[in-house]
C-alpha cells in the first residue's frame, strides 16, 4: 500500500467537509487512523509515537477518530473497488468481544482478493445467509464457492442461490452455484485470515460490538488496499515528506 488516505480518496479531506471543526489538520487525523488500522500497534503505542513528534493526542481520541472516519473511508473505497472473480472461498474466523467469541465471515476469490466480510455475534444459518446475500448483491453471482465441512454454510449457499435464481426467472440459462467442500482447497482463505488476526493481536479486547464492527471493517479495508483492490486517482507517498518534516519540527 503506497498511497495515503488523502490521495486514495480525493476530496475526502477537503476543508469544511468531514473534518470541519476538528482541532487537528485532516492529514494528521488520517495518518493516525491509517497507522491504527494498518499496523500491529495499540492505541497507547500510537499516543507515544505522536508525542515524540510534538503532538499531544490522547489514545482515546485516536480511537474516536478511527470509529468516526472508518465508515466513510470504507464507503469511498467501495466506490473504487475492483471487480472480483466468480470463484470464491468462504470461511469464518473467531474474534473476542467482551470476553465472548464472535465470528467474522469472510470470502476471497481465486486470486486471493477479498470479496466481502461480515461480523456477527452468532455462528448460525441466519448469519451466513446475511453475509452471502450481501456478497451476492454487491458482487453478483458466483460460479463456484469452496467451503470447509460446515453443513450450515452449505445450506446457506443453497438457500441464497435458490432465492437469487427465483428472482431472476427471466434468465433461463442461470446455472446453480457449484459448491465444493474441502478443507484442503480452502487453505487460500485460511491463510488470508492471518493478516486480520495478526493486526488484532495487540488489541486487548473489543468492548462495544458497534466499534468492533467498525474497526474490523477498517482493518479489512487496509488489507484490500495492500492487495491493490482499488483504482486510485494517483500514486503518491503515504505521507508527503515535507509535511512529515513540518510536523516533526
Amino acid at each position: 500500500m503506497v498511497q495515503s488516505f488523502s490521495y486514495c480518496f480525493p476530496g475526502f479531506g477537503e476543508e469544511g467537509g468531514a473534518f470541519k471543526g476538528r482541532h487537528f489538520d485532516h492529514s494528521i487525523i488520517l495518518l493516525r487512523v491509517r497507522w491504527y488500522l494498518a499496523y500491529s500497534l495499540s492505541l497507547r503505542n500510537l499516543e507515544e509515537m505522536v508525542a515524540e513528534r510534538g503532538i499531544s493526542v490522547d489514545h482515546a481520541t485516536i480511537h474516536r477518530w478511527a470509529v468516526r472516519y472508518t465508515p466513510e473511508l470504507l464507503e469511498q473505497f467501495n466506490l473504487r473497488k475492483r471487480s472480483v472473480s466468480r470463484k470464491w472461498h468462504v470461511d469464518e474466523t473467531c474474534i473476542k468481544v467482551r470476553r465472548r467469541w464472535m465470528y467474522l465471515y469472510r470470502a476471497v476469490d481465486s486470486n486471493g482478493d477479498t470479496v466481502e466480510f461480515w461480523f456477527s455475534e452468532r455462528r448460525n444459518l441466519t448469519a451466513v445467509k446475511r453475509f452471502l446475500n450481501k456478497a451476492l448483491k454487491r458482487h453478483g453471482r458466483s460460479e463456484r464457492i469452496v467451503i470447509d465441512g460446515s453443513q450450515t454454510n452449505r445450506e446457506a449457499i443453497l438457500s441464497c442461490d435458490a432465492a437469487d435464481r427465483l428472482q431472476e426467472r427471466s434468465r433461463h440459462d442461470l446455472k446453480p452455484i457449484r459448491i465444493r467442500q474441502s478443507a484442503y482447497l480452502n487453505n487460500r482463505i485460511e491463510q488470508d485470515h492471518r493478516a486480520i488476526k495478526r493486526r488484532i493481536r495487540p488489541i486487548p479486547g473489543f468492548k462495544p460490538m458497534v466499534s468492533a464492527r467498525v474497526i474490523l471493517s477498517g482493518i479489512e479495508m487496509v488489507h484490500m488496499m495492500r492487495k491493490q483492490q482499488a483504482k486510485y486517482a494517483c500514486n503518491r507517498p503515504l505521507f508527503p515528506a515535507e509535511q512529515f518534516d513540518r510536523l516533526a519540527a
